[in-house]
Parts: C-alpha cells; structure tokens; sequence
C-alpha cells in the first residue's frame, strides 16, 4: 500500500509540474521561448554605451570593405570583445590602391590565413591614442610582426606607407582611420 501511495504522489507531482508547464508557455508569461542568439560579444544589442570598434567600423560607410574582410576571417568576435585594442582601420580607398584583385583573391576560403594575417597587423593589444605614438616607436602587432611609427609635421605614418587620417575613441579601445593597407612583412 505504501509503494502504491508513493507512486501515486510521484505521478500527481509530474503531472502537475507538465500542466504548469504547459500553461506557461501558452500564455507567454514566463520567460521566452525564443532560441538564444548564435555568436559573441559582437550580437549584443546596445544603443547607450560607446560602440566597440568593430561596431565603429560597421557605422562607417569608408569601411565596408574592413567590415567584409572582419567577417571572412572570423576576427568580429574577438575584436569586440573587451580588449582593450587600437586597430589602424584601412578606408575602402585604402583597399582600392592594392593591386586589380587582391581583395577578391584574399576573400576566398583558402586565403583565410593569408587574409588573418593582414588584419591581425592591423591591431595591437593596447589602446593607444594617437598623441601617444611616437617617431621611431615600434609596436608589436597581433600576428607576431613590428610596426613603425614615424612622425613628420604633425602627421602620424605607420611603415612609411599608411597615414591615421581620423582616430575614434571606442568601448575597448582605439580605432584609427588609415589611407593605406598595411601589409606584413615577409616571413625568412
């Protein structure tokens, strides 16, 4: 009798439990149903705090190219994490100067690495203000390789061959604009 009664009391306490289920999801009242959203940092939605600098690059309308290359390399997440980073933002110009095809050779799955590489010389993990780069400084970048800063009247050139035309201070960092695409140097 008592395994009976106990088997009992379980099933009532099930059933129950299902019906209180049931009639929460029909009524909306508790909690979503909807599926939580796929990937990182990047799909949060915030409209208050300062963007990060990949939502700084994705609200530029010169960097739609930056913002394409980002993805095909799979960098937006970790570059929307906290960092702190300064990413020196090549303009869609800036990519039109490279040789007829190299952008569209870079964006094919097998040149993930090759495309990697490049963006990553782009970033550094420190966020720098512009006033703080300084002639002759060196700066180690993401991919493992230097760059050098120099400074002439005022201006401020990466490599001699990229020069930071705007700076825009994000959440994680810094995000200055450049007129040229920095390209690493070639592996010995």
């Amino acid at each position: 009798m008592r395994k009976i009664n106990l088997f009992l009391i379980a099933s009532a306490l099930l059933l129950g439990s299902c019906n209180n289920n049931k009639s929460s999801e029909n009524t909306g009242s508790t909690g979503s149903t909807e599926a939580p959203v796929a990937g990182g940092q990047e799909n949060v939605k915030d409209d208050v705090s300062n963007p990060d600098v990949v939502k700084v690059a994705v609200g530029s309308k010169d960097h739609s190219t930056l913002v394409a290359a980002l993805k095909q390399a799979e960098l937006v997440t970790s570059l929307a994490n906290a960092g702190p980073f300064t990413v020196f933002a090549p303009t869609n110009a800036a990519f039109d100067k490279l040789p007829a095809g190299t952008v569209d050779g870079l964006m094919k799955d097998d040149k993930k690495a090759d495309l990697q590489n490049i963006l990553q010389y782009h970033v550094t993990t420190s966020a720098l203000d512009v006033s703080f780069l300084t002639d002759g400084m060196t700066l180690g970048m993401v991919n493992g390789d230097n760059l050098t800063i120099s400074v002439k009247d005022g201006k401020v050139m990466l490599n001699g061959s990229a020069t930071i035309v705007a700076s825009v201070r994000a959440s994680n960092g810094w995000v200055h604009v450049i007129d040229g695409v920095l390209l690493p140097p070639a592996k010995k």
